[in-house]
């Protein structure tokens, strides 16, 4: 079973909007950074999203040819076989698909929150905190494992309810949509961004989610609406951890291998000289030169035989 809208495919319109948004934030990224560093710039960037879309497109493959269908083609399955909660409340289409959106979305601010909670899971979601940088590119970046059992996960959730498969369209896009922007490095204004978090999620908001702090770590899982995280007090206005506001975007927890391929990127950056390269902290070049960082301010010629890195904070 395949969706179409106004003669047009499903895949059609998942990517149009896909392209237009990744389009749009790359722009925006460009003309706003939120973060100048180097592994958001230049050659260690064009590294990054090398490996970032490459990870989609394998995960996108993986997915397409065990679960072709996808969530629409459940929705279309319930809907035809009468399945869910939805169609036996005979509720007017907008409010259904309104209540579909928000039970979704809480279904996918849970499977984030057990991702992290459960050692196994965490083993297949790190690899999206595994990311040396944080972009729009890293909102794309997730373990093909870690999508199948997210596909599973919802397609559950939509044959309880009885979801339209318009309503399940509309909510994957934007939730494709929202991952693009939330991990962006892109500054909003402090009003605006004070504004939109009070709904939805903002870079700044969820660049604390990908602290090192263990305790960041641990808040901000929301990737659409930003009210599962206060209602279950999860949501932390600011990092406590870095300079200023803003929380460490990169070198993820655990992740020593990352971190070392972060710092050997810097030292032959800096070809031999003798400077200090910030790769964690975030901040402007006045910032990352005075930074306190553990987890990546180091001396360009620094030693980084396989010991030195296992000894450097970052790497434990």
């Amino acid at each position: 079973m395949t969706l179409e809208i106004f003669g047009i495919g499903e895949p059609a319109w998942r990517l149009t909007f896909f392209a237009t948004i990744f389009l749009s934030l790359a722009v925006l990224e460009l003309l706003h950074p939120r973060l100048e560093r180097l592994e958001l710039m230049r050659a260690l960037k064009a590294r990054r999203w090398f490996t970032n879309l490459s990870i989609l497109v394998l995960s996108s493959l993986t997915l397409r040819m065990i679960f072709p269908a996808a969530a629409t083609g459940v929705a279309l399955f319930a809907g035809a076989h009468g399945y869910g909660l939805l169609p036996m409340l005979g509720l007017p289409p907008f409010v259904g698909g309104i209540l579909v959106f928000v039970i979704l979305d809480f279904a996918i601010w849970l499977e984030h929150v057990v991702f992290h909670k459960v050692p196994l899971f965490w083993r297949i979601h790190r690899v999206h905190h595994a990311d040396t940088g944080l972009d729009l590119t890293t909102g794309l970046r997730f373990h093909p494992l870690e999508i199948l059992l997210s596909i599973l996960w919802k397609s559950a959730v939509i044959l309880a309810i009885g979801a339209p498969a318009v309503s399940v369209l509309i909510f994957e896009i934007v939730l494709n949509g929202a991952a693009m922007f939330n991990h962006a490095n892109l500054k909003l204004p402090a009003r605006l961004d004070s504004l939109l978090r009070r709904l939805i999620v903002t870079p700044d908001m969820h660049s604390i989610h990908h602290s090192t702090e263990p305790e960041e770590t641990g808040t901000n899982y929301g990737f659409s609406l930003s009210i599962w995280d206060r209602v279950f007090s999860t949501y932390r206005e600011r990092s406590e951890t870095s300079a200023g506001s803003h929380a460490d975007r990169t070198c993820a927890v655990s992740q020593p291998m990352a971190c070392a391929a972060a710092l050997v990127a810097a030292a032959s950056v800096s070809k031999g000289r003798m400077t200090r390269v910030s790769i964690c902290r975030p901040g402007n070049s006045a910032d990352r030169s005075r930074s306190a960082d553990p987890c990546g301010t180091v001396p360009a010629k620094r030693d980084l035989s396989p010991a030195s890195v296992r000894n450097h904070p970052c790497g434990s």
